[in-house]
């Protein structure tokens, strides 16, 4: 049950990380809180099949490093790619 921390503490890195990342346009407002989710939840699945307790920090540090790690780098190469595709479709369709 304690999974729910960490999905929780993974979604508010996320949102977080949305709003301070560069290209905030060219994203949903969820996906970034969902990748964060995600990611902590992953790896606070993978600790605790491998033996390690709530009382480990290691534990909590993990679902709140992993989702910054993770989330940061997808969210910006998310925001250059979806920004070259659209200079792409712009000259295309020569419109601007």
């Amino acid at each position: 049950m304690q999974i729910l921390l960490a999905f929780i503490i993974g979604a508010a890195v996320g949102a977080a990380a949305h709003f301070l990342v560069r290209g905030r346009g060219t994203r949903g407002v969820a996906l970034a809180p969902i990748i964060g989710a995600f990611s902590a939840g992953l790896v606070w699945m993978i600790l605790t099949w491998a033996g390690v307790g709530l009382e480990n920090p290691l534990l909590w540090m993990s679902a709140l490093v992993v989702p910054i790690v993770v989330t940061w780098p997808v969210l910006v190469i998310l925001a250059r790619t979806r920004t070259a595709h659209d200079a792409r479709e712009k000259a295309r369709l020569k419109i601007g």
